[in-house]
């Protein structure tokens, strides 16, 4: 393995290691007797001759029950940026730990989960500051960035293939269905909260809709007006800095992808009221989210997770149940619903491909190693969730009465 320098004090949680005690040692008793019940081989060594399944490489055991047993799940994220533990086939394993995850923890120790977890930080939420700073935390990283990993279409959520087509093919596909879910056409005047780079903008202006799109990232912001232009479309389609809250206007389609997992469950409520009051009488949204298993989002929402320190702050995953009632409440009728998780496992596996073939570009923009071992944990982590079942992703059509 090749050593590179790591300035460790950008990432102080990994740099410093918990000290080894009483919740170490209970770790390591509990991971063990968990492990072994899984078809995944853990060696404290060089790798054995005979495996089963994939192989958990634990380079530093001490420093790696320490981190679980201080701080459970993110302990066990922040121990791969670390280099505690390596495994051959990342995803595999990660998707056995997700196919079993509820039975892994003994069930008198699941009835103490809420005293053990902490707390989500306060200045996550999603209110109009909060969700201002959690998107700069993960979108403003650098559209360089993304780029080493998206198509060019530059669409960061699910493709939905049709056999063995590209990726770009693949996401045009995905935004093409729901564009004609909705009715998108010439004339249409189309709301769409969560810009992303602006395809689904740009091909919602080719088809002849009016188009104003909020994002509350500048990054975005910038690269996707610039899409628009490109695309002869700027008299069409505008791009903006805005608040889902602060928008305005009346509009046929409202339109939203991936962006729900990032309002948080306190806002749910104002988020789907937005969508109604955006709408005119009759007028139809389309949404895509990630979902998750309505009791697994009932018994984790107060869980503050890896993914939420590191990479979406302030975020949770709904389940479809959730998103069904609220809009319901909210006065709009769920009318169609469409599963499509296995299409998500494998945008992130081609993802995943396409940033370790990018390392070396990364670290010349400036990305150091913890950084990219955590973008790597992301995107197996993330395809593990779709592979085990454990999320799935959906389209939604919402009709507002007329």
């Amino acid at each position: 393995m090749t050593t590179t320098h790591v300035d460790l004090a950008a990432w102080p949680d990994v740099a410093a290691v918990p000290r080894p005690g009483i919740r170490a040692a209970v770790a390591r008793r509990l991971f063990e007797h968990a492990v072994s019940r899984l078809p995944i081989t853990v060696t404290y060594g060089p790798p054995r001759s005979e495996t089963t399944g994939p192989v958990m490489r634990i380079a530093r055991p001490d420093a790696f029950f320490a981190r679980l047993g201080d701080s459970g799940l993110i302990g066990f994220g922040e121990s791969y940026m670390a280099g505690d533990w390596e495994a051959d086939d990342l995803p595999a394993l990660l998707t056995t730990f997700a196919e079993r995850l509820p039975a892994l923890v003994p069930k008198p120790l699941q009835r103490l989960r809420r005293m053990a977890v902490r707390p989500h930080p306060a200045d996550e939420d999603g209110d109009l500051d909060g969700a201002r700073r959690n998107a700069a935390h993960h979108y403003d990283l650098s559209n360089d960035l993304f780029a080493l990993f998206l198509d060019e279409s530059m669409t960061y959520s699910s493709a939905l293939f049709d056999g063995q087509d590209d990726l770009a093919a693949a996401q045009r596909r995905k935004i093409d269905r729901l564009l004609d879910l909705t009715g998108v056409g010439p004339g249409t005047r189309v709301m769409e909260i969560g810009t992303g780079w602006g395809e689904l903008a740009v091909r919602a202006g080719r088809r002849g809709a009016r188009v104003e799109s909020l994002t509350l990232s500048t990054e975005q912001r910038d690269l996707a007006t610039a899409r628009v232009a490109r695309a002869g479309l700027a008299e069409r389609v505008h791009v903006a800095v805005r608040d889902y809250r602060e928008a305005e206007g009346v509009h046929d389609v409202v339109l939203s992808i991936e962006m729900i997992e990032a309002v948080g469950e306190r806002h749910w409520p104002e988020y789907f009221a937005t969508l109604h009051r955006l709408l005119a009488p009759g007028g139809r949204t389309g949404l895509q989210a990630i979902t998750m298993p309505h009791d697994r989002m009932l018994a984790s929402r107060g869980t503050y997770t890896w993914i939420q320190k590191y990479i979406f702050p302030g975020g949770l995953l709904p389940s479809t149940e959730a998103i069904e009632k609220h809009a319901a409440a909210a006065g709009l009728v769920p009318t169609d619903r469409f599963a499509f998780g296995p299409h998500y496992a494998e945008t992130l596996r081609r993802w995943r491909d396409r940033f370790t073939e990018s390392e070396r570009e990364a670290a010349a923009f400036g990305f150091d190693h913890v950084f990219r071992r955590m973008w790597k944990f992301y995107l197996a982590y993330s395809e593990a969730g779709f592979r085990s079942g454990y999320l799935d992703v959906h389209q939604f059509l919402l009709r507002k009465h007329a």
